[in-house]
């Protein structure tokens, strides 16, 4: 724990909790495998891990993201110019090139698999690109979720190069137009990375929304999501 997270972390504390003492608390720089900051209250003691990919960040950066974690923990208002300072930089094509890697070299993907008992990810992947894009995409990794997710219902992992469809879908009596639906909805995410927009992250460009409307099935399958 340096001084300088130290001074840092006093200081957010009291902005944020002015009449309270600071209690006892550790900061440091953990492995993650992925951009993760936690902080946890454990008998009485503040534990902080920050990723290593933000050692050497800028300070009011670092102020920024113990701003973030502090107001959650006492569910306190977060302030909006911290959270867009914490966006930017986080966002930045820098950081989005380090966490690519970092993830790649540390993280770990299970996959489950293209084929399950009543659709092939695979399969379907092909038939909408030969509808959609004359078979010019390049076929990323499917593979179907190891728990029947609800949470999640599909998403597309960059760092992978993996499509992930929640295994809900591959049972009797699921449309496939919901499948192709999914699929095709992480393909655009594929086709239209997230980019940053100031200090705002567009998830969904309004050329993503547009080729998305050119699904036949769109609003049978938007129907039919918001019933799981």
């Amino acid at each position: 724990m340096t001084p300088k997270l130290t001074a840092l972390f006093e200081q957010v504390y009291q902005e944020l909790r002015p009449i309270a003492p600071i209690p006892a608390f550790e900061i440091r720089f953990f492995r993650f495998a992925n951009l993760n900051n936690t902080i946890r209250l454990r008998e009485g003691r503040i534990l902080v891990r920050l990723s290593d990919l933000l050692e050497g960040a800028p300070e009011p950066v670092l102020h920024a993201i113990l701003h973030i974690l502090v107001a959650k923990l006492y569910r306190k208002e977060i302030d909006a110019s911290h959270a867009a300072r914490y966006r930017k930089f986080t966002g930045s094509q820098a950081m989005t090139v380090k966490t690519h890697i970092i993830r790649q070299m540390r993280g770990r993907k299970r996959i489950e698999g293209p084929k399950g008992q009543h659709y092939d990810l695979e399969e379907v992947f092909d038939e909408l690109n030969r509808h959609f894009f004359h078979g010019l995409m390049a076929r990323p990794q499917m593979t179907w979720s190891g728990i029947h997710a609800r949470q999640s219902l599909g998403h597309y992992d960059p760092a992978h190069n993996t499509i992930v469809v929640s295994r809900i879908f591959d049972r009797p009596g699921v449309p496939r137009y919901a499948v192709e639906y999914l699929v095709y909805h992480e393909m655009l995410h594929l086709r239209h990375p997230v980019k940053l927009r100031g200090s705002r992250r567009c998830v969904h460009p309004v050329a993503f929304q547009e080729e998305e409307k050119l699904f036949p099935h769109l609003e049978q399958a938007k129907k039919y999501l918001k019933q799981l």
